[in-house]
């Protein structure tokens, strides 16, 4: 009588785990190293962002003819304005971005990358000009992304 196999043998089986183990560990490492990536993205994508919100709110005051420090208003927010450009507070660039999902923001400009690997060294940081004349600073920090 001859009978059919039906199914895998141990060997069989022990190969096909073995190779997805050797896969596994090149694959995972691989994977790991995305999310550091990801959030430096994150970083200097929301850098130029401000960099860009800044430089409209200029323009928009430059081109009304607004004094230095008048508000202006951008998308229907208001947005406070020193120097022809927004303020490093809520109601100046955060009010010019409108929407920071993804990072926490003090009231001073700075803006930290949440989940963050140490979230005090992943942050974009916006300086409002010093004087009329002068561009505002804004300054990426990625070392503990």
């Amino acid at each position: 009588m001859n009978k059919a196999s039906k199914g895998f043998t141990l060997i069989e089986l022990v190969v096909v785990i073995t190779i997805l183990g050797i896969l596994a560990a090149f694959a995972i490492p691989r994977f790991a190293g995305l999310e550091r990536e990801a959030r430096i993205a994150a970083i200097n994508g929301l850098a130029g962002s401000v960099r860009a919100g800044a430089v409209l709110a200029h323009s928009l005051n430059l081109a009304k003819g607004d004094a230095p420090d008048d508000d202006a208003t951008m998308e229907g927010a208001d947005v406070t304005m020193e120097n022809r450009y927004p303020t490093a507070d809520d109601a100046g660039i955060l009010a010019v971005l409108q929407d920071a999902t993804g990072f926490t923001t003090g009231d001073d400009g700075v803006f930290t990358k949440t989940g963050a690997t140490t979230e005090a060294t992943c942050i974009v940081t916006y300086t409002a000009p010093a004087a009329l004349g002068d561009s505002p600073g804004v300054a990426v920090t990625t070392g503990g992304c």
